[in-house]
């Protein structure tokens, strides 16, 4: 049987018009933008405000806490409303909220500022993701999101190396202004040329008995826990070293803060590798046996780095190695793990994407606190959280397996 390639791939009859699969991927631009554009300034906010890197940590873990908890309203109001006024409104207030931690004069209005970004932020995530839904034939979204990963790969990967040079060049302020810059373009391109793409919108999303009813639904669904959780747990993996990497490769192991995005850059091209290796495996094996795969890298990646740690070898390219796998495990075990959770739920789309999208921030926000207070001047808590990480994502998908047919 003749494979369909997923460049071949276009959007339903009613959105060929429009550029969405472009959207999509400016709009799941924004999360990994919104942390690793400014990771570089960490240890240059935690000098400039005189505050301990628990607080400064802060403005990663809130904007989390935000991200996390916003998806579970902002799922339901775009299954009730639409997609596009939910966007819009989301992408106004990013924008605001992007000035407005350019301009904070101290780390308390910062970690503010950080967190109404995030409930920006979060609706241009979550619409993204049940557009996709919307917009593609079923059998077509994991291919979908695994060829939207490859280009969204570009933001971890070149987003740290302006950020340093950023840095360098001008302050810490001007991350947030290149944030507020770039979220502006994706408002006015949402608001001229994206059309609605919920055809099934539920007048019921957002009452309590509604929300309760599609809760129950999603959360009683043995196919999305077994795809939400390893997700969840693998993005727990990466945002440890989103957290701890700064620290680590710039106090710990004195690399320059010009080079750090270098560094960072070469660690998350195993993103990128890895969403490529997905689009791969996925024809040939299915997604279940995909994410299995996915899964055991995550645990060679947190044994790999606990090994080195504990033989001595206390060396930048140590971090960047096992950042570099722990990156590609996630680029094959994110597009089937996104794909899986959503795809079963055609009329609770948005409310399922919200659910995945809380679970992942809470697992993220549970890591970085971890990260932060665990910091000692070594390598050892970055490479315990880690390890731990890898197993539990390993035991996650034999625990709760269950197959996903993708029709080729």
């Amino acid at each position: 049987m003749t494979m369909r390639q997923p460049d071949t791939i276009a959007p339903l009859a009613p959105y060929a018009h429009a550029p969405v699969l472009l959207l999509i991927i400016g709009l799941l631009m924004l999360q990994p933008l919104s942390t690793d554009l400014y990771l570089a300034s960490l240890p240059s906010l935690a000098s400039g405000f005189g505050a301990p890197a628990a607080t400064v940590q802060l403005t990663l873990s809130m904007f989390v806490i935000g991200f996390g908890g916003a998806q579970l309203i902002v799922g339901p109001l775009s299954d009730r409303f639409g997609r596009r006024p939910v966007l819009i409104w989301g992408l106004s207030l990013y924008v605001v909220a992007s000035l407005l931690c350019a301009a904070a004069p101290d780390i308390t209005l910062l970690i503010v500022a950080r967190f109404l970004q995030a409930l920006g932020c979060c609706s241009g995530v979550i619409v993204a993701r049940a557009i996709v839904r919307d917009a593609y034939p079923p059998a077509d979204s994991v291919r979908v999101i695994a060829r939207a990963s490859s280009w969204i790969s570009l933001a971890p990967l070149t987003g740290p190396i302006l950020g340093s040079y950023l840095q360098v060049a001008f302050g810490w302020r001007a991350a947030f202004v290149a944030l507020s810059v770039l979220s502006l373009l994706l408002l006015a391109a949402v608001v001229l040329r994206l059309p609605e793409t919920n055809m099934h919108k539920n007048p019921r999303a957002t009452d309590l008995s509604g929300l309760a009813q599609n809760y129950r639904l999603v959360l009683g669904s043995r196919q999305f826990w077994a795809h939400a959780l390893p997700g969840a747990l693998s993005f727990g993996s990466i945002f440890a070293f989103i957290s701890g990497s700064s620290l680590v490769l710039i106090r710990v192991l004195g690399v320059p803060t010009e080079w750090f995005g270098y560094c960072f850059a070469i660690g998350v091209s195993g993103y990128l590798a890895g969403t490529i290796v997905c689009r791969r495996l996925l024809p040939l094996f299915g997604a279940a046996v995909t994410l299995r795969i996915g899964s055991t890298v995550s645990l060679a990646a947190g044994a790999v780095f606990l090994a080195a740690v504990g033989a001595g070898l206390a060396h930048w390219s140590v971090v960047v190695l096992s950042l570099f796998m722990t990156m590609g495990a996630h680029g094959v075990n994110f597009p089937v793990s996104q794909s899986g959770s959503v795809t079963p739920f055609p009329q609770q789309a948005g409310t399922a994407a919200g659910l995945m999208g809380a679970l992942y921030m809470c697992v993220a926000f549970a890591v970085g606190s971890v990260v932060g207070a665990s910091f000692d001047g070594t390598l050892y808590p970055l490479a315990l959280v880690s390890c731990a990480l890898g197993l539990a994502v390993f035991a996650s998908v034999r625990l709760t397996a269950t197959p996903l047919r993708v029709t080729q």
